[in-house]
């Protein structure tokens, strides 16, 4: 396995320093580690051996561990099923817009304040939600949060979880190491790779506090107009996934961060987004077995910590109509019982559509633990949800039983990650491990066995400096989805200027207007060649009359697919096609290389490309890719 690749050219900037104005609360002073074990003395006694004693000590720790059940309130039993957000860099001293909306969403001023009203087991962070600025102060924010909860009566550490699948999704930004996402390192189809990601990536989410990451995504995309998972999912071969995901996980597990597979029982061949509506998957019992459960069995055989339900409904698996995270029969017939899964399960966010269809805020909580769920993500108002659990154990719907049953998943996977013994985080572990130069050439030399070239009509790439020094770059300028440099033409203009062209960036959007098209047409004539990053790309959009009327002035025209690979169908007339299946920093520059001829392409494609005006025929099948 590599820690690192040689040969990048790509420009790194060193990490900021803190800041330290007037109006940047100070770090709440972190409890020493004697303050802590006098604390939590009775848990530390019993719990105090390190994760590597974890297997062989199961049925000791456990009944420890059910002895710590017995001694908590129903109220905080409750408690430790939920996972919630909170706005602010800080657990106590947060901005005032971000007071306000702690007050209007949750009804407490911080998140220090949300684990003393509600004992909550668990907090996920979001860029959106202010919680990840950089990585010293999301270390101090972890810290905060394990401070005020080891604080209140029988206080336990808290789980921090975080989306940090890189690519597409990801929370944590720079100076944090970004790798290519997970439909890039399909294109790669290096095992090594993504145990490497898995295992660099779990180092820094583990020196910030994040110790539950929702990643990686298991879902194997077979249908190209998936708008939710696309080149998120690992490609559309079952076997290849289950490879890449299998590997990714023991890379998490190395570095002592709990992974996620999702989402259970498979979101790859919907053209809903659950997030919005209530999918449907009308795969056979025989067909989701072949196809959407391999990558769940094999992160399971790989021994996976939790597993993230879908908000879809499969009524091959389950004719009620419900979604899967609130179906019995899916949960535990089958993920529990059939696959012999016992970690933990978790749901997808709560405020999504797809679960709130069929049933109100108060009931859906109530029905994901009857269904077999453990912990419960993200509700809309977690003072309705975490009521209707408690006024459901106290009216008989739910026992106490069951709660507890799921309470000592969440506290074994506690323990297993380290929490119970200490939870604290340092500032020299930040500075050791997040965002280092080697991590940082491991993410570039990864990137650069990814990139996937399709089209070199003539051989046109690699581009030379002397016949064609001055490049155009336009195309579509989505907002970064990783706190990265962007937008992507600049990115890409960028990385062409310190590879020796004179490159000049213009945003053209992904709608581009008549008048748009005209400047970067007109804008076209004065340039040696045009690179375009297109962005799911239609027959019917402006994107393709902007592709179209640049490849009628004669310059030669280099299209970069920065989302899904299938835009090459609807661009016959490129000179050549990249797909780097994401517009973060560190493909864009793998895409910058192999366009200069710093790097020759060696990606493949994970997911066959049809053709745009037969979809019944391919047009690129799994597995292709040129190079030079």
């Amino acid at each position: 396995m590599r820690d690192s690749s040689t040969g990048s050219t790509a420009h790194r900037t060193s990490r900021p320093a803190r800041s330290s104005t007037p109006s940047t609360p100070s770090r709440p002073s972190r409890p020493s580690r004697r303050t802590v074990l006098a604390a939590t003395a009775g848990v530390t006694a019993a719990l105090a051996t390190r994760t590597s004693a974890y297997a062989a000590d199961q049925r000791s720790r456990d009944q420890e561990l059910r002895a710590l059940i017995s001694g908590m309130t129903l109220e905080e039993k409750v408690g430790q099923l939920f996972v919630m957000r909170a706005y602010g860099h800080s657990a106590t001293a947060p901005d005032q817009a971000d007071i306000d909306a702690n007050l209007k969403e949750i009804g407490v001023r911080t998140a220090a304040e949300l684990v003393a009203k509600y004992r909550v087991g668990g907090i996920i962070y979001f860029a959106w939600a202010h919680n990840t600025r950089n990585p010293h102060q999301i270390a101090d924010l972890s810290n905060g949060i394990q401070a005020a909860s080891l604080a209140q009566p029988r206080g336990l550490p808290v789980l921090v979880s975080t989306d940090q699948e890189h690519g597409i999704v990801a929370r944590v930004g720079k100076p944090a190491t970004l790798f290519p996402g997970a439909m890039a390192l399909g294109a790669g189809g290096s095992r090594d790779d993504a145990r490497t990601v898995g295992r660099i990536a779990g180092a820094e989410l583990h020196a910030i506090g994040i110790r539950q990451d929702y990643s990686p995504v298991s879902d194997v995309n077979v249908n190209p107009a998936n708008p939710v998972i696309g080149v998120r999912s690992f490609g559309a071969d079952p076997d290849a996934v289950a490879g890449l995901v299998a590997a990714e996980v023991k890379g998490y597990q190395r570095s002592g961060v709990a992974a996620t597979a999702k989402h259970f029982p498979g979101h790859g061949d919907t053209a809903v987004d659950s997030h919005f509506g209530f999918p449907v998957i009308t795969h056979t019992r025989e067909v989701w077995s072949a196809l959407d459960a391999v990558p769940f069995r094999a992160a399971i055989r790989a021994g996976i910590d939790s597993i993230m339900t879908a908000h879809i409904m499969v009524p091959a698996l389950d004719p009620s109509g419900d979604p899967a995270t609130l179906s019995h029969p899916i949960l535990t017939g089958i993920l529990r019982e059939e696959l012999g899964y016992d970690g933990v399960v978790v749901t997808d966010s709560l405020m999504m559509e797809g679960v709130r269809t069929k049933y109100g805020d108060d009931r859906v909580p109530v029905l994901a633990l009857k269904a077999g769920v453990d912990q419960l993500l993200n509700p809309p108002s977690l003072d309705v949800a975490w009521n209707a659990v408690l006024n459901a154990v106290r009216g008989g719907e739910l026992t106490e039983a069951r709660l507890d049953e799921s309470i000592l998943r969440v506290l074994r996977l506690k323990s297993k990650l380290g929490l119970l013994d200490d939870p604290f985080v340092t500032d020299s572990g930040v500075d050791r491990t997040v965002g280092t130069p080697a991590h940082l050439r491991t993410a570039d030399g990864i990137a650069d066995r990814t990139t996937t070239l399709l089209v070199n009509k003539k051989g046109l790439l690699p581009l030379s400096r002397r016949r064609t020094p001055k490049v155009l770059v336009v195309g579509a300028d989505p907002a970064s989805p990783s706190l990265s440099d962007g937008p992507p033409t600049t990115v890409l203009a960028g990385a062409l200027t310190e590879l020796g062209f004179t490159a000049t960036a213009l945003s053209t959007g992904t709608a581009p207007s008549t008048a748009t098209i005209a400047k970067a047409v007109a804008a076209a004539r004065d340039a040696d060649a045009v690179v375009v990053g297109t962005y799911n790309v239609t027959a019917t959009g402006s994107q393709k009359t902007l592709v179209d009327q640049l490849v009628a002035t004669g310059v030669p025209v280099i299209a970069v697919a920065i989302r899904n690979p299938y835009d090459v169908a609807q661009l016959p007339g490129v000179g050549a096609c990249l797909a780097a299946y994401s517009w973060t920093d560190v493909e864009l520059r793998a895409a910058a290389r192999v366009i200069a001829g710093r790097r020759h392409p060696r990606g493949t494609l994970p997911v066959p490309v049809q053709r745009a005006d037969d979809p019944a025929q391919v047009l690129y099948p799994i597995g292709y890719g040129l190079t030079y």
